[in-house]
């Protein structure tokens, strides 16, 4: 039977109407699918022992701040649901090229095999640009927000943080890195399909600044200024990257009348 990918081929090829709605979530569907089941083996690839050496790296910004250089887990629990909160993260990375393969197959339908080769080159930045953001998170962005947050005691009081709530603080800021890393691809992708174009996203650069504020503050998961200045400084950083990108795919428009 041929696959949902040939049979959309098909249909763009012959002049053939759209999918219907059926057709449509059934494709959803069969997309789905696939993703989950990659990231189903790939956290099962991931959870011995590169899921407990993963822990032992994401607490190391923290060990220098904390009494006895140790993250603390206060019930039986604990350790192990934090465990499989980092085997779901490694997972997501392992599975990115297949799960923004399957997303952009989808949402770009009636593409030619010729207009497909683009897809390919998305698909490997955007797995690259993910774990580079959620890099830029653990080597930037965390060492000052720790310094802010834990670093600056007074001389009565120690830091004691628990394994599940400062693993969870780190994988949050580092997924969400990873997913804003993102921007310039989808700004590119918006280009390549006709639906932006570089000039007009340049005009808008004073909003930009503004949104990269907002979002930066909104999305970190602290409180704290530094993490959201860097975040926010990133997000406008990769909006001008995506303004670079979107006029060298700008002139190829794939989107047809």
């Amino acid at each position: 039977m041929a696959t949902v990918d040939t049979a959309r081929e098909t249909r763009s090829r012959s002049g053939e109407k759209e999918l219907t709605i059926l057709e449509h979530l059934e494709e959803l569907r069969y997309r789905l699918i696939v993703c989950s089941v990659t990231l189903v083996v790939a956290m099962l690839a991931s959870l011995w022992p590169l899921s407990g050496m993963l822990i032992d790296y994401l607490a190391e910004p923290a060990v220098e701040h904390l009494q006895g250089g140790k993250l603390a887990f206060f019930d039986p629990l604990e350790y192990w649901s934090t465990y499989f909160r980092v085997t779901l993260l490694l997972g997501v990375s392992m599975a990115m090229p297949v799960i923004l393969y399957q997303t952009l197959a989808f949402v770009g339908p009636g593409l030619t095999k010729d207009e497909r080769r683009w897809m390919y080159g998305v698909v490997v930045g955007g797995s690259i640009a993910f774990v580079g953001g959620m890099a830029f998170a653990y080597y930037i962005e965390l060492p000052p927000a720790l310094n802010f947050l834990i670093g600056q005691t007074g001389e009565n009081t120690v830091p004691v943080l628990g394994i599940r709530k400062y693993i969870d603080f780190v994988t949050r800021l580092m997924f969400i890195t990873g997913v804003v890393f993102q921007m310039p691809l989808v700004i590119m992708g918006l280009a390549k399909m006709g639906l932006v174009r570089s000039a007009k996203l340049l005009g808008w650069w004073r909003y930009a600044i503004i949104m990269a504020a907002v979002v930066g503050a909104v999305v970190t998961p602290s409180v704290d200024p530094i993490t959201q200045t860097f975040l926010g400084g990133a997000i406008l950083t990769l909006y001008f990257v995506g303004i670079g990108l979107a006029k060298l795919v700008e002139g190829g428009s794939i989107v047809r009348t």
